[in-house]
């Protein structure tokens, strides 16, 4: 009976739809902040280290070209590049990368980058109540990104899906976000003409990378999908 017994659980836990998923919990120094919700954290597995992506869990930050992105960047950062910190993993996206809560001490990271007006609560994939009420907060206070005017404050799932959608059709709605991009002037934009590049060693510059992604259609500057072309030329 006893070697049969967790065959028999895992069945029932599966037939119950019961997670066997453990909570998997990471201790490590903050080597990367790649925006406002995703980070490189260096862990020790072992004799060897490895840098683990983690993207934080249930915000949402201004791309990087959107009003805000630099600095929703520059307060993450602040707060944790080259400390030591705690993720509290819920899951792994679609991308590989853990989906965590992060905590330095007992300061709960995800919520310190709401509070301050430097994300926003992902509403798609929030579970706690009490996240969304430090954003009612910073907007009360009109905190970070709230104290934009009100056509720059584009939620950056909504921001991601307009882009997705000018790059498809091939033009560029009066609430597109690609406007926003500061590295791409309309003059350069004008002169260029889609000449067959494909790769990102092919660019010769940031704003070329986003002509040919978005102008262009060459998705395969974005591999990650996550709106930013050639990362190691758009940092």
């Amino acid at each position: 009976m006893n070697v049969f017994s967790p065959i028999i659980m895992i069945t029932l836990a599966l037939f119950c739809g019961v997670s066997l998923v453990q909570a998997e919990t990471l201790t490590g120094k903050v080597i990367s902040v790649t925006d406002g919700d995703t980070i490189k954290l260096l862990v020790k597995e072992g004799d060897h280290q490895t840098q683990v992506k983690i993207r934080l869990a249930e915000i949402d930050a201004p791309e990087k070209n959107q009003p805000w992105g630099q600095k929703s960047k520059q307060a993450l950062s602040d707060l944790i590049f080259g400390k030591i910190i705690t993720a509290e993993v819920q899951t792994t996206d679609r991308y590989g990368r853990r989906v965590a809560d992060l905590f330095k001490g007992e300061s709960w990271i995800n919520g310190t980058m709401v509070r301050s007006g430097h994300a926003w609560v992902y509403t798609k994939y929030s579970k706690d109540p009490q996240i969304r009420g430090l954003e009612q907060q910073a907007k009360a206070e009109r905190l970070g990104l709230w104290g934009l005017p009100e056509p720059e404050r584009i939620p950056p799932w909504e921001w991601r899906h307009n882009k997705k959608s000018s790059s498809a059709t091939g033009t560029t709605s009066s609430s597109s976000p690609i406007k926003n991009y500061p590295t791409q002037s309309s003059v350069q934009s004008q002169s260029r003409k889609c000449e067959g590049k494909r790769t990102c060693g092919q660019m010769t510059s940031c704003s070329e990378a986003y002509f040919y992604l978005n102008q262009c259609g060459v998705g395969s500057l974005d591999r990650d999908r996550d709106g930013i072309p050639c990362e190691k030329i758009c940092k």
